[in-house]
């Protein structure tokens, strides 16, 4: 009779970020003791941060060599484009796997080329979350099997877009009607609205790749949450999906469901049957 199999051990977990998706996941990660244990916060300024959560001043470092020396199993990214180049190599150049947030950075070609490289160097693994989209496993076996085309629509209130290059594009403030603002490839959208189209760079890298795959953007004053909604047809049928997913009340440009996204990739990697 074999023995009786061992409680799956805590998963050492450290972040990148502290903002809105950081904390969130920051919350979740410590209300699950038995799952997680957290083990350190890299921020931009650890006097700054521990002012701001003052619960985490324990675990916040300054660096990635710091954020090493905590020995996480993983390591979770969710602090925009400049912590992507400021810290992940080293991360996964120490050998540490990685969890990407911030998925539209991965639309600068250099930058995946560097991330990879680095993942390879330290023998470990970039993730990344589907964050606000779903149907990212239809759309991966569709592309296996053939895709002919994919279009990713962002749709968010006018304050949403508020300090992107929307605002040079249209009048935010005084839209009465929905509009359409940008046109173009998922890279150039997560190109030039990098707070705001990560979804546009998940669609992307799922499906015809980043040139290939269609994206508009539009601010909508009638709708008070962001929807996403994916349109693909090809060798294996088609595929209609809309999300209406709440804004993060930290920071409206995010879902909410982005921080339960990560958390849930984390899940995943524990898990002894996995979906």
């Amino acid at each position: 009779m074999s023995a009786a199999p061992q409680a799956a051990a805590r998963q050492r977990v450290a972040l990148i970020g502290l903002g809105a998706i950081g904390q969130r996941l920051a919350a979740m990660l410590l209300a699950r003791p038995d799952a997680f244990e957290l083990v350190g916060a890299l921020v931009f300024d650890a006097a700054q941060g521990a002012r701001d959560v003052p619960a985490l001043a324990p675990l916040l470092v300054a660096d990635a060599a710091a954020l090493l020396a905590c020995r996480p199993d993983v390591v979770v990214e969710c602090a925009g484009h400049q912590a992507v180049d400021a810290h992940v190599e080293t991360v996964l150049r120490g050998g540490c796997d990685l969890v990407l947030v911030s998925v539209g950075s991965l639309a600068d070609a250099a930058r995946l080329a560097r991330l990879d490289a680095a993942a390879r160097a330290g023998a470990c693994q970039v993730q990344l979350v589907s964050g606000a989209i779903g149907g990212l496993d239809w759309l991966g076996a569709a592309h296996s099997a053939g895709l002919d085309e994919v279009t990713y629509r962002g749709r968010k209130p006018p304050q949403a877009w508020l300090g992107t290059a929307a605002a040079e594009r249209v009048d935010l403030a005084s839209l009465q009607a929905a509009t359409c603002f940008f046109r173009g490839s998922a890279r150039e959208a997560a190109t030039l609205f990098p707070l705001n189209a990560n979804v546009a760079a998940t669609v992307g890298l799922a499906t015809l790749g980043l040139d290939l795959t269609r994206v508009e953007l539009w601010a909508d004053p009638g709708v008070r949450d962001n929807v996403h909604e994916v349109e693909a047809q090809g060798a294996a049928g088609q595929l209609t999906l809309r999300l209406i997913n709440r804004p993060d009340p930290q920071n409206p440009r995010t879902s909410q469901i982005t921080a339960h996204s990560a958390l849930h990739t984390l899940l995943r990697r524990r898990a002894a049957v996995a979906l």
